[in-house]
């Protein structure tokens, strides 16, 4: 069952990709806020949570963050990174960049061991402060789930305008100071098929890493529950597969 999170802190929790991380959600509380609508995503559709449209404010950013850090380094579990996820689109925050600088100040002051990490579906990264705040965090992770257009309108449903074109030239900005994350699935969607493992996927995806050479690429399926239930899980070994290839261009993949 698809579940937003309720809380401007969250967590922690044992990431696969970024070890014990410590949420925050920039998005209202108590419904969806985001530029794309996966039919993947965990927290459901954007249309079956639609209400509140208010950002959590900065001050209330910090100050949970400030409570829960300081709360877990005096228990002697810092965190591995503080991330920025939650219930849509962290970058779409109109005080992102401040909360971003924000956030760094502290965990240099309270838990300087902990990374400082961003999921963020690459949407508004055409924005210049958006793209330095990004460049100023350890883990700046954006997401291209396919190198056309017309599976990204079909996995992600952007909201508005997207070209992956677009986003690539966008992406290209942050000279490889970025870590590219694809998610692998298959399946239908309103009675279409979907399959971004296909060798014409996987090359085309292949060509967009060779020319970006992120400093790193995560590869990952299926692993929580999804809002579409006619798709599947891609296995660990064809992700394998798909990492040693990505591997073969000189540029690190995890597989999650």
């Amino acid at each position: 069952m698809t579940a937003l999170y309720e809380d401007i802190i969250f967590g922690p929790v044992h990431s696969r990709r970024l070890g014990l991380s410590l949420g925050v959600n920039l998005l209202p509380l108590h419904s969806k806020l985001c530029s794309f609508d996966c039919i993947y995503c965990e927290c459901g559709w954007n249309g079956d949570h639609a209400g509140s449209r208010r950002f959590n404010s900065r001050e209330d950013v910090h100050s949970h963050l400030d409570a829960v850090l300081r709360r877990m380094v005096a228990d002697g579990t810092p965190p591995d990174v503080i991330t920025f996820a939650g219930n849509g689109e962290p970058t779409m925050h109109p005080d992102f960049a401040a909360i971003i600088d924000d956030t760094i100040a502290l965990r240099d002051a309270v838990s300087p061991t902990s990374k400082v990490s961003v999921l963020s579906n690459a949407t508004q990264i055409g924005r210049e402060d958006v793209r330095r705040a990004l460049m100023r965090v350890d883990n700046n992770i954006l997401k291209l789930d396919s190198a056309f257009d017309e599976t990204v309108r079909l996995v992600n449903n952007p909201c508005g305008l997207y070209s992956v074109e677009r986003t690539v030239a966008d992406m290209a900005l942050f000279e490889g100071r970025f870590i590219m994350q694809t998610m692998f699935l298959r399946g239908e969607y309103n009675g279409r098929a979907i399959d971004n493992t296909t060798e014409r996927e996987v090359a085309a995806w292949l060509d967009i890493v060779a020319r970006l050479r992120p400093q790193k690429v995560m590869v990952y399926s299926l692993d929580r529950d999804t809002p579409c239930h006619t798709i599947e899980k891609v296995g660990h070994d064809e992700l394998q597969r798909i990492a040693r290839r990505v591997e073969m261009l000189g540029i690190e993949c995890q597989v999650a």
